[in-house]
């Protein structure tokens, strides 16, 4: 039974959810696993008396398989583990300053070689928080009412924030683009999945869609430029504002408090804050989600972001962390931005055009620049080509978009000066923390249960699309078939298929362009303070005892390096 169940995980994971989460949603047949193991052994049998013998050859051919498998993880492990340990441990923490301005970016490993470029630009220190900045919500356009959750789906959200357009004028707009695009979407629609009228649907548009399909090919910034005409989201969304109205002050005080204590910047505030969420952009992509903000559910970050600043610029808010020993001056202000993880564009969501705004925007333009040469130099060495534009978000050809968080190796928790001066070759996710402000070590057992376990479930997404991308993966993108808006196939028969395509984790069909390798956490904090919440935490437990993620300590004390093994102790790196 039991390996009727793993041989289809696809079906068989469908049929849980539909057992599991069905009821909550009306008119939709139940179809339990105990009735599909019904139907599967009945035609097992029929068509093969003796399929006893698989459970035989699948054991024996598992355990080679394993042993293989462990062996070559466990050694690309080691080459990267013990070199990053020892660097890591040899840099000195740097006596806190003030500069003109702090960037508050995603932990998403597409952030890292980004925040590297652009502290290069000018005197700026960036740091890392999960993308969703803390604040669990429901997030819904006042105009259109679509409404979606924006936080990690460990959590659920606590409020619902509307977003509305600043302007009147832009807002009726807005809303008659709007509804002229979702009427002509309808009616698309009900022409396509209409019992009837698909075939002529065909006959109508088939000419034009081949024609623009040919353009696309042809020239994709021409059609990038067309398509952004009617593409109203783009315009209006740096225009929408959020209403936070629904919160307390009390509230808004704990996010705002514990935002700025989690990730250590409680002092030394520079004039200008800004927190920068991220997103994604590709075409026809059935996997676009899994390269958007994995904290906010696979969402884009920027509303997340924008609530956050407004929380900050909250004059009772401020007066409030001010009586807790959080003193902001009156001269800082909070913005908020969103940064493109494919084309590296960051959008500040600012109406002001002062000096020091426009020195900011500039630099992100630098930084852009930068990282272009990073990421072209990377596609270089593994012999592929790009141009280094916003073509590689519109060129069914370009693999940047696609290999989204690919080589994800670590999670680095502590002060940026870290991994500030290292090349870390955007590999790393990187969380801010000081474990001087979290005496209890509250805040980092936060960073372990939340944004560490969506980190994991990240690395081991593209662990096992990458060591078995059949069994395990999405195979290949060119056979694929997305199936009843389910799940997707194999051509026209095969298993729902679970994980990622081939394209987002090879550079061709038998060398692989991501190393698989467990997630390796560091943290800089006191042993004593990583025992005391690895006992009272059971899933810390079981990722770290069980061996699923790897996890090294550096004592501040002495900087020496520790490795948590499966037996729940520590091991020392000479």
């Amino acid at each position: 039974l039991a390996l009727l169940l793993t041989t289809l995980p696809g079906w068989a994971s469908y049929i849980k959810y539909k057992t599991e989460l069905a009821p909550q949603h009306p008119n939709v047949c139940n179809v339990t696993q105990l009735e599909y193991l019904a139907v599967r052994i009945i035609i097992t049998t029929l068509l093969w008396p003796n399929a006893k013998i698989l459970l035989h050859l699948h054991k024996k051919s598992l355990e080679n398989y394993q042993a293989n498998i462990l062996e070559k993880i466990e050694a690309t492990e080691n080459s990267y583990k013990f070199p990053l340990l020892r660097k890591i441990a040899a840099q000195k923490i740097k006596t806190p300053y003030i500069p003109k301005a702090h960037i508050v970016f995603c932990i998403d490993v597409r952030s890292e070689p980004f925040r590297k470029a652009f502290e290069s630009t000018g005197d700026y220190q960036t740091f890392g928080f999960s993308g969703f900045f803390g604040i669990p919500v429901q997030v819904t356009d006042n105009i259109t009412d679509v409404s979606y959750p924006s936080c990690p789906v460990l959590l659920k959200p606590k409020y619902e924030i509307f977003e509305s357009p600043c302007s009147h004028v832009e807002g009726l707009k807005y809303k008659r683009n709007y509804k002229l695009k979702q009427l002509v979407k309808k009616l698309y629609l009900s022409l396509k999945y209409n019992f009837t009228t698909p075939f002529a649907l065909v006959e109508t548009l088939g000419g034009f869609s081949g024609i623009w399909m040919g353009i696309r090919i042809i020239s994709p910034k021409l059609t990038h430029k067309i398509s952004s005409i009617f593409d109203i989201n783009i315009k209006v969304k740096q225009y929408m504002k959020p209403s936070i109205d629904c919160m307390s002050l009390q509230e808004k005080y704990v996010y705002a408090n514990d935002a700025l204590k989690m990730m250590g910047l409680t002092n030394n505030f520079a004039p200008i804050i800004v927190f920068c969420g991220h997103g994604s952009e590709t075409q026809n992509n059935a996997y676009a989600t899994s390269l958007d903000c994995g904290a906010c559910g696979g969402k884009h970050g920027g509303s997340n972001a924008k609530i956050l600043a407004a929380i900050m610029n909250c004059a009772e808010v401020k007066m409030q962390l001010s009586k807790n020993g959080i003193k902001i001056p009156a001269s800082t202000k909070f913005f908020a931005a969103e940064h493109n993880t494919t084309t590296d564009e960051v959008v500040l969501f600012c109406e002001d055009e002062t000096e020091e705004i426009q020195k900011l925007k500039h630099d992100f333009e630098k930084a852009r620049s930068i990282n272009n040469v990073f990421r072209l130099k990377k596609l270089s060495a593994n012999k592929f080509k790009s141009d280094g534009t916003d073509i590689r978000a519109n060129d069914w050809a370009q693999v940047r978009p696609e290999w989204g968080l690919a080589r994800n190796a670590a999670f680095i928790i502590g002060p940026r000066d870290l991994s500030s001066s290292l090349e870390l070759d955007g590999r790393c996710f990187l969380h801010s923390y000081d474990y001087k402000q979290d005496p209890q070590g509250s805040f980092l057992t936060t960073i372990l249960t939340a944004p560490m376990i969506v980190a994991q479930w990240i690395n081991m997404q593209y662990l096992f699309s990458t060591i078995n991308n059949i069994a395990y993966g999405g195979g290949s993108k060119i056979t694929q078939n997305i199936t009843g808006k389910i799940g997707i196939m194999q051509g026209n028969a095969s298993d729902l298929m679970n994980g990622l395509p081939l394209q987002s984790l090879y550079k061709t069909d038998t060398d692989s362009y991501h190393e698989p390798q467990r997630l390796l956490v560091i943290v800089l904090a006191p042993q004593i303070m990583l025992d005391k919440i690895i006992q009272t935490q059971p899933i810390l437990k079981k990722l770290f005892g069980n061996g699923w993620v790897q996890l090294a300590g550096i004592e501040p004390k002495n900087n020496k390096s520790y490795l948590f093994n499966r037996g729940l102790s520590w091991q020392e790196i000479n």
